[in-house]
């Protein structure tokens, strides 16, 4: 009884986290239009992700940056064409929305938990520094982390190995094991693990791993479990 079901991670010198998804719930901006979305909510919100994602990785590929506010603008701008949904001022709501974005239940009791242990915390995101200061302020839980770290920093996004690299220049740690990766994204914490970070995946759904180089370390269900394995 009490022993731990997870891994024990060693030699951690800071925990690193995705924002969106990992901490926040990116579903609420679409949920709290529902109305609007009826029947194509689920739809709305699959297609939307998955189009951020696209659009980034191209613009990465392609080296024709935009920040996260325009790729998230754009994703969602193609979802409500595609699914046919053209409500006045629809749009604008969502993005406002994005800026007020809820942390998953159990993050701010994890994270002031890490904390209250000395802890070193930042967040790695594709996000603009802007969007990321009004999202964790609007939650207030700015004052968690040492750094909030946005890949406009580099004008790629992740999972380019560019990106990553921010985490360890912004603490001054010069080996990739120091740093704890915790992702809810199959892509983003098989690619940290792979870029050499002790990678965590939070996973909140029961979706397999995805076919690409990296293991994570440990998977676990909810970000409280990260204190078993730190």
């Amino acid at each position: 009884m009490g022993e731990t079901l997870f891994k024990k991670l060693e030699g951690v010198q800071a925990i690193v986290f995705d924002a969106y998804g990992t901490l926040f719930d990116t579903d609420g901006p679409i949920r709290k239009q529902a109305s609007a979305f009826g029947d194509k909510l689920d739809a709305a919100n699959a297609l939307w992700t998955a189009k951020q994602n696209e659009y980034a990785w191209v613009r990465s590929l392609t080296g024709v940056h935009a920040d996260y506010w325009t790729v998230m603008r754009e994703a969602l701008d193609f979802t409500l064409e595609c699914l046919g949904i053209s409500e006045a001022g629809l749009a604008d709501e969502v993005m406002s929305a994005v800026l007020k974005l809820e942390p998953h239940d159990g993050v701010v009791a994890a994270l002031e938990a890490l904390k209250a242990k000395g802890r070193r915390l930042a967040l790695l995101s594709n996000g603009s520094p802007s969007m990321l200061d009004a999202m964790l302020r609007n939650a207030g839980i700015d004052k968690m982390f040492e750094h909030a770290i946005s890949v406009e920093d580099v004008g790629i996004y992740k999972p380019s190995r560019r990106a990553y690299r921010l985490a360890m220049q912004k603490f001054g740690i010069q080996d990739a094991p120091s740093i704890c990766f915790v992702s809810s994204s199959g892509w983003d914490a098989q690619s940290a693990a792979q870029f050499g970070f002790q990678a965590v995946r939070v996973k909140r759904a029961p979706t397999p791993a995805d076919r690409l180089p990296g293991k994570p370390a440990v998977e676990i269900e909810s970000l409280g479990q990260l204190l078993e394995v730190l």
